[in-house]
């Protein structure tokens, strides 16, 4: 388009403008339009789509957004607590990967036959799981922790670290 044209173009601005420069000018007004409806378009396919998702997480939640909203503002210490805290991971990766021998061994094993059964199992896959995260080898715990029973000592193993 002729970078020379006024920016009103106003009835006598266009009635002194040659054949050429109009259809340019109609041509590059047509382009923008049709921009500016795909944009729409666009937009009013997002809009839609936020309505639906809306009303998703209104139907399938127990509290509407605004009571979600209020919970967060109110409880922003406790969601970002990590970062005034450097040694409080953000996530519970760790606690979810401790859980895993304990998910595999119930699975291989078809799980307990008695709740007492199953205490057992979760404190010696508890004193497991504490070991290998303090470095410590579970069969040394254990052979002191045996030898410390039979002989009636008071000097047991522990798994609190020593500080």
């Amino acid at each position: 388009m002729n970078q020379n044209l006024p920016q009103d173009l106003d009835q006598e601005s266009l009635n002194q403008l040659s054949k050429e420069e109009l259809v340019d000018i109609i041509i590059e007004q047509s382009k923008i339009i049709g921009e500016l409806q795909k944009t729409i378009k666009e937009l009013q396919q997002e809009i839609e789509r936020l309505k639906v998702s809306r009303d998703l997480d209104s139907t399938n939640s127990s509290k509407p957004p605004s009571q979600l909203l209020r919970s967060l503002r109110d409880k922003a210490h406790q969601w970002w607590y990590f970062l005034d805290h450097p040694e409080i991971p953000p996530d519970n990766n760790q606690d979810e990967r401790s859980l895993r021998l304990a998910v595999t061994k119930r699975k291989v094993s078809g799980g307990s036959r008695s709740m007492e059964r199953f205490q057992h199992t979760a404190n010696l896959l508890t004193v497991v799981q504490t070991c290998r995260r303090q470095g410590r080898s579970v069969i040394d715990f254990f052979a002191q922790a045996l030898i410390a029973d039979s002989s009636n000592s008071l000097s047991r193993p522990s798994l609190l670290p020593q500080y």
